[in-house]
């Protein structure tokens, strides 16, 4: 086995804490990645807090994972020692349903195999990136592009391709009217996304106080949802609207804002349903939908597509010490735009 340090959560909403535990040695297929960079994603907090459910303990968070191989088993073709590396959302998933036959292992009707949280197929559980190592498979491994640095890139592998998976599904592009809803740590990609695929991009956030750092991230727009106005100005105007906010606002505000045979895209998950009437759909055959990240494909397309125009993740390094303060600034949406953890901070 392999001897692995990081922090965890030893119950529901406790303080993470140094926490040393043990991965399987690798096997045929098994890459070994010494982890350099974690992102922080906001679902690492809901997971934490066991504010869906389902959550066991300890739990070693993080699916925002940069590093480099250190170790690869004997039948591994794709990775040698030193490649730049990437871990996603999940590790595994079935590989034989219709969803991972499509390249869709996030949809995999058995369920994907998530990067901690989870139960790998030999009964261990799954955990995540707060740690010095982690052993994956390869085909559950990302290559990272040489010009994009380990720690801006972190946070492309859940934050980046939640965005461009559903931005590339509904065709965003020239003579497209995309808007962003909320510019937060997944916002902020969208925007980015958006921009380099050509489309006309509007941020709507609550305030304008973020209105600056938009239009330099690549925003044609900002509006304010605060002023009433913002909804009759817009209304009927936009061909895709992906909603980043976990927050409970009226989804029926921003259905209005649809043109005919718009769709709103789902990507944040507030705590709470929120109703959505039928009037609103039906008035512009307009839909809702939801999107989850992305396919292993997918997702190495998407960092390509990244390391080809420059796009990485607008970042807040810290040390793995100061991780409980930064959940904290966290919910208090106090970082522009994602934190990520350095992972040499473990060995003070």
């Amino acid at each position: 086995m392999i001897h692995v340090k990081g922090y965890a959560a030893k119950n529901a909403k406790a303080s993470l804490v140094p926490y040393s535990f043990e991965r399987r040695e690798p096997g045929d297929n098994d890459v070994v990645i010494d982890i350099k960079y974690c992102g922080i994603c906001h679902t690492d907090i809901h997971q934490v807090s066991d504010e869906w459910g389902g959550s066991t303990f300890p739990m070693v968070p993080g699916h925002e994972i940069t590093g480099i191989v250190s170790q690869i088993g004997p039948k591994v073709t794709r990775y040698n020692k030193g490649d730049k590396v990437g871990v996603g959302c999940f590790v595994d998933s079935c590989r034989t349903c219709t969803a991972c036959m499509k390249n869709l292992e996030q949809y995999c009707t058995a369920g994907m195999v998530t990067t901690y949280n989870g139960v790998g197929k030999d009964g261990i559980p799954t955990q995540g990136g707060y740690s010095n190592q982690i052993v994956v498979d390869e085909n559950y491994v990302l290559r990272i592009p040489d010009m994009l640095s380990l720690d801006r890139a972190a946070p492309l592998l859940c934050a980046g391709i939640t965005l461009y998976s559903p931005l590339m599904h509904w065709n965003a592009g020239p003579g497209k009217k995309i808007a962003i809803v909320g510019l937060g740590g997944i916002g902020h990609m969208g925007v980015k996304l958006a921009h380099a695929l050509g489309a006309e991009v509007t941020v709507l956030s609550h305030s304008l106080k973020k209105q600056e750092d938009g239009r330099k991230l690549g925003a044609d727009h900002f509006y304010a949802t605060s002023d009433p106005e913002t909804f009759k100005k817009l209304k009927g105007y936009f061909d895709l609207i992906i909603n980043t906010v976990s927050a409970e606002i009226d989804w029926n505000q921003y259905l209005e804002l649809l043109t005919l045979d718009g769709s709103m895209v789902v990507v944040g998950i507030p705590e709470k349903q929120i109703p959505v009437g039928s009037f609103s759909l039906v008035a512009g055959r307009r839909s809702i939908a939801g999107s989850l990240i992305g396919g292993i494909k997918e997702t190495q397309e998407m960092l390509d597509f990244c390391g080809k125009n420059n796009i990485t993740s607008e970042i807040e390094v810290i040390q793995i010490q100061q991780v409980n303060e930064a959940y904290k600034r966290i919910l208090n949406s106090d970082v522009r735009y994602r934190f990520v953890i350095d992972l040499k901070s473990l060995e003070l």
